[in-house]
C-alpha cells in the first residue's frame, strides 16, 4: 500500500546540483565550465535587453521609420454620383436621403457619411439630404431646380 512515507521520485527525475569552482580535478574548476572568454563567460551574463544583438545595430533602429501620422478618427464617406440620383428620379423618388438610398440598395453600408459627387448629369428636380457635396454636384442640383441640404 502506498502512503506518504513510501513515496519516492521517479528514478532519473532528480539530479544533484553542479558544484562548480571546486578544484581542477572536479572537471568544473577554473572557468567553471563557461569557457575562456566572451559574453557567456562573464558574471551576470545573458542578454542586456530584449532587442540586444551583441553590439550590432538593432533591427528596429536599422529599419526606416514611417513619416507622418494617421488621423485618430478619419471621416469615412460613402459616395454617390449625379447619374445615380437621375436613376432614382426616373424611378419616381422626389426626396433623396441616406435611408432612401439604403432602401433602394444604391448604397450598402450603414454608419458612414454621405457625399454627392458630380459625375453624370441631373435634369430632375430633387431634394437631396447629404453630409457633403462636391462643388460641381451642388451646382448641378441647384441648376436643375433642386435643393442640396447638408
Amino acid at each position: 500500500m502506498t502512503n506518504l512515507s513510501t513515496v519516492k521520485p521517479t528514478p532519473g527525475s532528480t539530479t544533484r546540483p553542479r558544484r562548480v569552482a571546486r578544484g581542477v580535478s572536479s572537471g568544473l574548476g577554473g572557468t567553471s565550465g563557461r569557457g575562456m572568454n566572451g559574453q557567456n563567460s562573464r558574471t551576470g551574463k545573458g542578454k542586456r535587453y530584449p532587442t540586444f544583438e551583441g553590439g550590432q545595430t538593432r533591427l528596429f533602429i536599422r529599419t526606416p521609420k514611417k513619416k507622418g501620422f494617421t488621423a485618430y478618427a478619419p471621416k469615412e464617406y460613402v459616395t454617390i454620383n449625379l447619374q445615380d440620383l437621375q436613376k432614382l428620379a426616373d424611378a419616381g423618388v422626389a426626396t433623396v436621403d441616406y435611408a432612401v438610398l439604403y432602401e433602394k440598395r444604391v448604397i450598402r453600408e450603414k454608419g458612414k457619411l454621405l457625399k454627392v459627387l458630380g459625375r453624370g448629369t441631373l435634369s430632375a428636380k430633387l431634394e437631396v439630404m447629404a453630409d457633403a457635396y462636391s462643388e460641381s454636384a451642388k451646382a448641378a442640383i441647384e441648376k436643375a431646380g433642386g435643393v442640396a441640404n447638408v
